[in-house]
This record gives structure tokens, C-alpha cells and sequence, in this order.
């Protein structure tokens, strides 16, 4: 293939009207030619472009489809050949298509088979390799399977076949694994056995001993991972992942058993893939935490692998207490001066023995700032405050009084443990008070809560030095503190306007401390008004800021036509930009604040149910705004449902669940609701990462609590 003629009506096609993942596809003809030319550095910077703006983070576009003969043309001619395969390969395998018809990418690239199916033969392993791969993702069975399955006889290079075995079971998943049956004896390479199990498992084979046996034998299985096929980025955990999938009681058992093996294995770096393998059950399965714990006690060896298994027993809580005893060695060393791994340590022992880690956090504050975010963030992680310990507050109270050594995060942290102490924390009072005028934002939500627990005479004292703080330095969270102990509103509403009137990083909080308000705030509506009258910005924050307005001017005057209009502004703005399907759950929180003065935008609510993130919001404005008789309540059960099962909104599914009753329930709905209660599969699988297993359980929790209500005998 002459690669000078590879570029023939590049020209011709209508760039300009094209578009990918950053406008106009106009760059992407300079772009080609960049790549086929003989400068070196410049056409490895053009293959970057082609890669982020044809194929975006896995998105396709109308642009990816134009280009796919050029590079198909490019890489029959032999030039970059590995490189250009696996941009055509990675759009083939796309299914995030953003305004293109679906498919059509994928089919621009099988289009392309006559130019890429003889590079299954070239003489280089990896563009075979590579090939096997591209022509596999294009799905087109008729086409592809038998040339796939010529090259599987005669294949002798054993990437390349454990990639042809993959390709094969992509299209004949049944044909895949009777292949990948015939190699999983030890006188294969170790490439085509690994690819044989997971083409047994893609084909739903029985997973048998003789299985179990060679996932064994191929550990440690990093060397074995395919940098093709990215999701099986680390083998063991990929194949554990897929047996979990199968959600059966079998299945499971061999998953813990293979990590069992791992974890107890001589070799560390086995045991890291088991420790990585076990890290992702736990956010796959409930059961595993439980099942695992002990033998994570058996792969902490030594300090590296003890600060190796400290994250995952952090994230798993209190149900890692067992473990409890591996951490407390390292998390209680050198107290007195700074030591990242005793540190580490001593955060995820404050996760899973809390009242323990309390006085070694204690003897090393200032020191340890991971263990006390962790102590700080307590509460946020979904538990109550952290325990209260005599040796924890006098070192709190003590760090208070040296403001000149606080940094960062710190005051934050120091205030938010006093505050979840309450009455308890009372002592610190002086120190806030104190650190008042160089902390303002932080030490005043603190004395707030604690000056409550005080004699008049130490609140009178709080009150005045928040009186004082926020006339010198008009800070929001002072006059708010101020108001919440002593009432005085005036101080509040000043600041308000100011920050209302300033904008920018003040407009939220301002707005949410309006509304909470509510007519108190009266002094404040030409101010909310005014700000709502210049908004004019599209972008995400925009619109939330124009929704927090909306249900503060709610709240504060009850203005229900203007507050309609700008939500419904809101709505039509989000329908126009693709980042801003949460602004539109936010607006349809707001809408159901109106009650019946929201109907003008039922129809706007029942345009959301359809996606699976802002249907719970909108099940739960429609119950609130919409006429009674109007709801068919079982088909907005059904979407909260799918929104619960997709982890779209799963919290909000519940709350919507709740709202619609028992009644709204069929029978099938209950099983499914069953499902979330007492599955072994975690609903909630993404988020952040050390919150998901927390979240999960709660919301197993409060799914338990709905089937309890579904189920319960009627009262006589």
C-alpha cells in the first residue's frame, strides 16, 4: 500500500462541518498529514491530537468516523502501523457516541476490513496482535470470526494468540471457549492460558478446579496484562470481578478462595495482587469484608504490607476491627516527631478502632495530619463524631493556642472535632474564642455549638467576641454563629447583602443562609432579585447558583411566579448542555419546595424521568407539586427503581420510594427492592472511593427499612 496515496480526497470531505470532542474538525486534514510525514516529533504530537479529539476519553464523534478510511489507509501502508491500529481499535470498541448516529463509527471502521484483515498475516507479532484486536471490535461476525479463526491454526507468537483467542470469543463466545479449552494445560504460554480463562468466563463456562488451578499458577499474572484491553488492567481481579458477576454462592466461594491463595502466598508480589484482587471485592460484594478480614491480617507481614492493607482496612470501618492489632504497632511509633507511615497507619486505625486510636492521635497532634482528617471527617463519612477522649481535647486545646503554627486544613479540622464533642468540648471555649480573630470561619461554627453547653456567663463572653469578629471583619459564619446563640439578626442580614452583592465564592453560602432564614430575611429580596436579574451565564455553576437563588427568593417572599420563571429558565438552559444533567436534579429539588405553586413545570419534571440520575429529583417534585390524581405512582416507582439499580441516585431513589408509599409498589418492584436490601452485590460502586463501601451499607440499610414497610401486615 503506497502510503502517498493514503491521504487521496482527504480534501474533500466537509471538515468544517464536522465536529469532535473540541468543535470544528477543520484541524483534523493538517493533523493526518502531520502523521504520515517523516518529521518524527511531530507526528507522534499529531497522533495525540487525533487520539483527544477523535477519541476523547472513549468518546466518538461524527469527525472519528470521516477519519477512520485515512487511518485505515495509513496504517495498510505500513507507517505507525501499532499506533494507528489501536486508535481505530478504541473507536470500534466505543459505545460513547456523542451526536453521531449509533454505531456509525464502528461501522466506518468494519468498512475498512478488506484494508486491515491482511495485517493479521504481517510479519511483525504486534501489529498481528494489534489487528486481532481492531478487526474483533468491529462485530461484524461474518466477516472478521473466520479469518480470526484461520490465524488462531497458525498463530506462534504468543501475545498475538492470546489476542486472537480474545477476538475469537468477542464474536463466537461459545466457539471462543471450546478453544480456550484446549490450552489450559502448563505446556502453554503463560499469554494464551490467561486469555483462556477469561474466555471461559466470558462464555459462562462452569468455573471448574483445573480453572482454579492455572489462575494459580500464572501468579504473579501483572506481566500477563494487556495494555489492549484496559478494564482487565490486573488479571487476577478481573477474573475475580467476573466470577462475582455471576453473582451465585459457587462462584463467590471460588473468587475468596483465589484471594485466599494470594494473600497467604510466600511471594509479595502475589500478595499485593491478592491485596489489590481483595481492595476491589469489597467494593463489589457486601459479604466480602467479613469473609476477608482475617486472612488481610495474614498478608501484613511487614511494614510495607501493613501500610499496604491499611487503606483498605480504613475504608472497611469497624467491620476491620480484628485487624485492628496489625495497625496499632506502627500507628503509635515516634509520636514526637514526623513519620508518613505512622501516620498512615494511625488514619486508618482511627476508621477502625476509634476510641483506640484517640489518645495516640492525642500524643502526636501536629504531627499526624492524615490520622486527624480522618478523626475530622468522622462524621462527614456517615458515622457519629468521633469519641470523646480528656487526652485529645487538652492536645486540641493546647494546638489552639499556637495559631501561628496552623496551616491548611488544620483549624478546620481542630474546630470540627470540638463541635462534634457538644457539650463535652465546653472546656475549649476559651481557646476558640481566642483562635476567633484568626480563624474566624472555622473556630465561629465550633463556638456555636459549644457555647450552648455553657454558663450564661461564658456564652455572654462567646457572643461578644462573635459581636466583635464580625463588625472588624464582616465574616459570614461569625454573624451566622452570632445569630444562632444570641439571636441578634442584624449583624447576619448586613453580612448577607454584602456577600450577595459581592458574588462569586460568597453567593452560595449566602444564598443557603438566606434561605434558611426564610421571611426574617425580608430586608434581603431586593438584593436576591437584583442578582438574579444579571445572570445571564449558561455554564454549570451558573445554573445552580440561579437555582440556590430561586428557593432562597422562595423561601424569603413566597414570589412563586418569578421563582417558577427562573427555574424554568434553568430547566431549558440544562436541556442545552450535556455537563448539566445535576443541575437539573438540583432545579427539581427546588421545584418541589412550591408544592402546588410549582404545576407550571410538571412538564419539565416528567421530561426528566427518563434519565436514570435526575428521575429520583423529579419522582419526588412530581409528588410534590403535581395533581394527586394525575400521578400513575407505579411508573414513577419504576424509575426511581432504575435509578437505584443503575447507582445513578440510589440515596434519592429511597427518599423517592418513601414519598410514592407501599401502595405504588407491584409485586416485582418489591423483589427488586428486595434485591437492594439483601443482594450480595453492592448497589453503590462509585463515588468517592473511601466513602462507597459506608454509603453502600447505608443504603442497605434504609432499603431494608422500605421492604419492612412494604411487607409489614395492614393495620385492622
Amino acid at each position: 500500500m503506497d502510503l502517498a496515496r493514503a491521504l487521496d480526497g482527504l480534501d474533500a470531505r466537509p471538515w468544517s462541518s464536522l465536529s469532535h470532542a473540541y468543535g470544528s474538525a477543520e484541524d483534523v486534514p493538517p493533523l493526518l498529514r502531520a502523521l504520515t510525514g517523516t518529521d518524527a516529533d511531530a507526528a507522534e504530537e499529531a497522533l495525540s491530537e487525533l487520539y483527544g479529539s477523535l477519541l476523547h476519553q472513549g468518546t466518538v464523534y461524527a469527525a472519528s468516523a470521516e477519519a477512520v478510511p485515512f487511518l485505515a489507509e495509513i496504517a495498510a501502508a505500513g507507517h505507525r502501523t501499532v499506533d494507528v491500529l489501536a486508535l481505530l481499535g478504541g473507536m470500534a470498541e466505543s459505545d460513547d457516541e456523542y451526536r453521531v448516529v449509533p454505531g456509525a463509527v464502528r461501522a466506518a471502521v468494519a468498512d475498512q476490513l478488506p484494508l486491515l484483515l491482511p495485517l493479521l498475516a504481517s510479519a511483525e507479532p504486534e501489529v498481528r496482535r494489534t489487528a486481532a484486536w481492531v478487526v474483533s471490535h468491529t462485530r461484524e461476525s461474518e466477516t472478521a470470526l473466520p479469518a480470526l479463526r484461520a490465524r488462531w491454526d497458525q498463530e506462534p507468537e504468543s501475545a498475538a494468540r492470546a489476542e486472537v483467542l480474545a477476538g475469537i470469543t468477542r464474536l463466537d463466545p461459545q466457539g471462543g471457549a471450546a478453544a480456550a479449552a484446549a490450552v489450559l494445560d502448563p505446556s502453554q504460554p503463560a499469554e494464551v492460558r490467561m486469555a483462556a480463562l477469561f474466555a471461559s468466563l466470558d462464555a459462562g463456562a462452569p468455573w471448574t478446579e483445573p480453572m482454579h488451578t492455572t489462575m494459580l499458577s500464572l501468579l504473579p499474572a501483572d506481566p500477563l496484562r494487556s495494555d489492549l484491553d484496559l478494564e482487565r488492567g490486573e488479571p487476577l481481579a478481573a477474573v475475580i470481578e467476573a466470577l462475582l458477576g455471576r453473582d451465585r454462592r459457587k462462584e463467590r466461594k471460588a473468587a475468596f478462595a483465589l484471594i485466599d491463595a494470594a494473600l497467604h502466598d510466600d511471594r509479595a508480589e502475589v500478595r499485593a495482587e491478592g491485596l489489590w484482587a481483595a481492595d476491589r471485592v469489597c467494593t463489589l460484594s457486601r459479604s466480602a469484608p467479613r469473609r476477608l478480614v482475617w486472612n488481610l491480617r495474614a498478608a501484613a507481614v511487614d511494614e510495607e504490607s501493613v501500610l499496604a492493607v491499611s487503606s483498605l482496612l480504613g475504608r472497611l470501618g469497624s467491620v476491620a476491627a480484628p485487624a485492628a492489632e496489625i495497625l496499632a504497632p506502627l500507628a503509635r511509633r515516634n509520636p514526637h516527631h514526623d513519620d508518613d507511615h505512622a501516620d498512615r497507619a494511625l488514619a486508618a486505625l482511627v476508621l477502625v478502632a476509634p476510641a483506640q486510636s484517640a489518645p495516640l492521635l492525642a500524643a502526636g497532634l501536629g504531627r499526624r495530619p492524615r490520622a486527624l482528617d480522618a478523626a475530622a471527617g468522622f462524621r462527614s463519612a456517615g458515622d457519629s463524631a468521633f469519641p470523646y477522649d480528656g487526652e485529645l481535647l487538652d492536645a486540641v486545646r493546647h494546638r489552639l493556642t499556637q495559631p501561628e503554627v496552623l496551616s491548611g486544613n488544620e483549624p478546620s479540622q481542630l474546630t470540627n472535632l470540638l463541635a462534634g464533642w457538644g457539650a463535652a468540648a465546653a472546656p475549649a471555649l476559651p481557646e476558640l474564642c481566642a483562635a476567633l480573630p484568626h480563624f474566624p470561619g472555622q473556630a465561629a461554627r465550633a463556638i456555636a455549638s459549644l457555647a450552648a453547653h455553657c454558663t450564661p456567663t461564658d456564652r455572654n463572653r462567646a457572643a461578644a467576641s462573635l459581636r466583635a469578629v464580625t463588625a472588624e471583619q464582616g465574616v459570614l459564619p461569625a454573624a451566622k454563629a452570632l445569630y444562632d446563640l444570641d439571636g441578634e439578626i442584624a449583624p447576619l442580614l448586613h453580612c448577607l447583602e454584602q456577600d450577595l452583592r459581592r458574588g462569586a465564592n460568597q453567593l452560595r453560602e449566602a444564598t443557603t443562609t438566606a434561605a434558611a432564614l426564610g421571611p426574617r430575611a425580608a430586608a434581603l429580596v431586593p438584593a436576591l432579585r437584583e442578582v438574579l436579574d444579571g445572570s445571564t451565564s449558561d455554564t454549570t455553576p451558573a445554573l445552580d447558583t440561579d437555582t440556590a437563588l430561586a428557593e432562597a427568593l422562595w423561601r424569603v417572599a413566597g414570589d412563586a411566579d418569578r421563582v417558577v420563571a427562573v427555574l424554568d429558565s434553568v430547566f431549558a438552559r440544562a436541556e442545552q448542555n450535556p455537563w448539566s444533567r445535576w443541575s437539573v436534579v438540583r432545579a427539581a429539588r427546588a421545584t418541589a419546595l412550591l408544592g402546588p405553586a410549582g404545576r407550571p413545570l410538571v412538564a419539565r419534571l416528567e421530561s426528566a424521568l427518563g434519565d436514570p440520575a435526575q428521575a429520583p429529583a423529579a419522582v419526588l417534585a412530581l409528588t410534590a407539586v403535581a395533581e394527586p390524581a394525575s400521578l400513575d405512582r407505579t411508573s414513577l416507582a419504576e424509575a426511581a427503581l432504575r435509578s437505584a439499580e443503575s447507582d445513578a441516585d440510589p440515596t434519592s431513589a429511597c427518599d423517592a420510594l418513601e414519598a410514592l408509599g407501599p401502595d405504588a409498589l407491584t409485586s416485582d418492584h418489591v423483589r427488586r427492592l428486595a434485591d437492594l436490601a439483601d443482594g450480595d452485590a453492592r448497589v453503590i460502586r462509585s463515588g468517592v472511593e473511601d466513602r462507597i463501601i459506608r454509603q453502600d451499607e447505608a443504603l442497605r440499610n434504609r432499603a431494608r427499612a422500605l421492604l419492612t414497610a412494604c411487607t409489614a401486615p395492614a393495620s385492622p
